[in-house]
C-alpha cells in the first residue's frame, strides 16, 4: 500500500533559472507553472502541471496564486498564455488589475 503524499512538506518556490514557480515536496519536484519573460513588464505564464500523484489536491491553483502574488510584489503584470492561468484568474476577478490578457 502506498502512502499519501505529505501536504506539510509541500512548498511553492520561483526558480528564474528555469523560468518557473515550482511546486516542491521536499526535494521531489511534483509540478510548476512556466513562464517567460517578453520584456521588463510582464510575465507570461505558457504552461502549469502538476504530477498525476498529486493531482486533485489543488496544488496548481496554489501555485498560480503563489506566482501571481510574487508578480504583483514585484510591480509587474501577467499575460496569461496558459489556459489554465487565464481561467485561475477569470475565477479569481482580484488579480484581473494586473492582467493583460494575449
Amino acid at each position: 500500500m502506498t502512502e499519501a503524499p505529505d501536504d506539510s512538506r509541500i512548498e511553492y518556490v520561483d526558480a528564474p533559472e528555469l523560468s518557473r514557480y515550482e511546486i516542491r515536496d521536499g526535494d521531489i519536484l511534483v509540478g510548476f507553472t512556466q513562464y517567460r519573460l517578453p520584456d521588463d513588464v510582464h510575465v507570461d505564464f505558457v504552461h502549469t502541471e502538476v504530477d498525476d500523484e498529486y493531482d486533485g489536491r489543488g496544488l496548481a491553483s496554489e501555485v498560480v496564486k503563489f506566482a501571481l502574488d510574487d508578480v504583483r510584489s514585484q510591480g509587474k503584470r501577467v499575460i496569461p498564455h496558459c489556459r489554465y492561468v487565464a481561467r485561475w484568474i477569470t475565477k479569481h476577478p482580484d488579480y484581473e488589475d494586473i492582467t493583460d490578457r494575449p
